[in-house]
């Protein structure tokens, strides 16, 4: 980062005092809460991690340091659940994205799906084009493992099962199917995203290292040949 685009040593000190006072506020309203899922606590909670994500960021893009805050994911930071105890339907709501990875191959199957439509169908020479008769063709959990066939590659996607006391009306969020998303009738989520992946990997080379560094004091310790459990204790005349 250059020095025009780093923050100032001002700015850094009130993001500090800004997590200062987002701790106070927490504590305040644990002190004061009127049971386990006292929306107070969950909005002071809410402020606190997001003043020290704040205070994180501007801490290493000014002095190259970071704090020991871990900032909550998606899934730790989802409110109470207060939604009905026996819901009489369910929302299923699902996001997937992806990139095109490689249009020639995309508009290769669009223009299979084209030739085999004894109606005919329009637009498989633009990737627009194709994206249409590709999502009108195919489900999209097919879609979702046929996708490397498509030219696509997958990227985030999540999913979100919600309670309802009873099913909407026909058409009544089909503008806008997120928008009336209530985080805290949530029954369950599921995230997949390459960011779990690379923690994944993190703790995989953690364990590999701890593994290695095994083997080297096992050999160091037996390098004689003898098993170190086997080697007898010295005399006291010895020693």
């Amino acid at each position: 980062m250059s020095d025009a685009a780093q923050p100032t040593a001002a700015e850094v000190r009130a993001a500090a005092e800004a997590v200062k006072t987002a701790l106070d506020r927490h504590l305040a309203a644990v002190e004061r809460r009127s049971g386990e899922d006292d929306p107070a606590v969950y909005e002071a909670f809410n402020e606190l991690a997001a003043a020290a994500e704040v205070y994180d960021e501007l801490l290493y893009d000014r002095y190259d340091e970071v704090t020991p805050f871990e900032i909550p994911g998606a899934d730790d930071s989802l409110p109470p659940y207060t939604g009905p105890e026996e819901p009489n339907a369910v929302s299923v709501l699902i996001r997937r994205d992806y990139a095109v990875a490689e249009p020639q191959r995309l508009l290769a199957q669009a223009q299979r799906i084209e030739a085999a439509d004894d109606e005919g169908t329009e637009g498989a020479g633009t990737v627009h084009g194709a994206l249409g008769i590709l999502f009108g063709e195919f489900e999209p959990d097919e879609i979702a493992s046929r996708h490397k066939e498509f030219g696509l590659e997958e990227g985030d996607s999540t999913l979100w099962v919600l309670a309802a006391d009873e099913p909407a009306e026909p058409g009544e969020w089909l503008e806008a199917p997120f928008d009336q998303a209530d985080p805290q009738r949530v029954v369950c989520r599921f995230d997949v995203s390459a960011v779990f992946d690379d923690l994944d990997e993190d703790d995989e080379d953690d364990e590999d290292l701890a593994a290695e560094l095994d083997e080297l004091d096992d050999q160091e310790d037996g390098e004689d040949g003898e098993d170190v459990d086997d080697l007898e204790p010295l005399d006291a005349d010895r020693r």
